[in-house]
């Protein structure tokens, strides 16, 4: 298990937000927590402790009167952390390669891949020949329903057809190098984690993955190591206190390791 860190950015802020909350329209959200600082200082934050692989996501859609600002924030953070982080939120395979040629060792997709609600394998091929499977995670972040798992896109607003499964996970994982699952219902929530997602992710466990999703004390992690057999990173947000959360930094990062 690893610790991947997190910069989430919205409405050019570096803020934590209950992942369900999100809407395009009007770009609002509820907020957990807001930075006054820029997303640099948090990449040279992590850079000082040689954390590597967290994800800098952009949570502003194109064309959002936002998302250009959102944009320069996350750019900002790649260029002071060159090679550390990995950058997702809008990505395709016409600007994948700007944020690689800015720092970024991986994209991270899921509208793009996942369009119409389905795997977009002519998508999926176009990214794989612009970056190279070794630079791509995909997201796929999910929901519940109907005692089933279901990929979302679109900030996780929208349910694709795309049931989690160890075939599906089979099939994406020969085009991707990580995966990314924020257990979208629980997220920013600070309520306790996806057991069932968790052991689902585990009991596949072939390439890195990293959960994110509910978790409030450090007995969530080392749930999450337990049930997840050792085969999941996390992430931390709203818990953390570095976003004003209850869960001291130093420990989780010592936690981690010794869980």
């Amino acid at each position: 298990m690893e610790y991947r860190p997190c910069i989430d950015i919205h409405n050019g802020k570096v803020k934590q937000i209950v992942g369900s909350s999100l809407e395009d329209e009007g770009d609002i959200a509820s907020e957990n927590f807001v930075s006054k600082r820029d997303a640099d200082f948090f990449a040279e934050f992590y850079a000082k402790d040689g954390l590597k692989g967290g994800h800098v996501i952009m949570l502003n859609k194109q064309g959002s009167p936002y998302y250009e600002t959102t944009k320069q924030q996350a750019l900002l953070a790649l260029r002071s952390y060159p090679g550390g982080l990995q950058v997702g939120g809008g990505i395709n395979s016409d600007n994948a390669m700007e944020f690689i040629k800015a720092g970024a060792t991986h994209v991270i997709v899921t509208s793009y891949v996942f369009a119409d609600g389905v795997v977009n394998y002519d998508n999926l091929k176009k990214l794989v020949d612009t970056v190279g499977k070794e630079r791509i995670v995909l997201d796929v972040s999910c929901r519940k329903k109907d005692d089933d798992y279901y990929i979302v896109t679109d900030r996780w607003q929208n349910f694709t057809k795309e049931r989690i499964t160890e075939e599906l996970l089979d099939d994406l994982s020969a085009y991707c190098d990580e995966f990314l699952v924020h257990a979208a219902d629980v997220e920013g929530k600070c309520q306790g984690i996806e057991e069932d997602l968790v052991r689902l992710l585990g009991n596949w466990g072939k390439i890195p993955m990293t959960y994110a999703g509910g978790i409030s004390d450090y007995q969530d992690i080392a749930d999450i190591k337990e049930i997840g057999q050792g085969n999941l990173n996390i992430t931390i947000g709203s818990a953390l206190d570095l976003f004003g959360g209850p869960l001291n930094y130093e420990t989780v990062l010592s936690y981690v390791q010794d869980v």
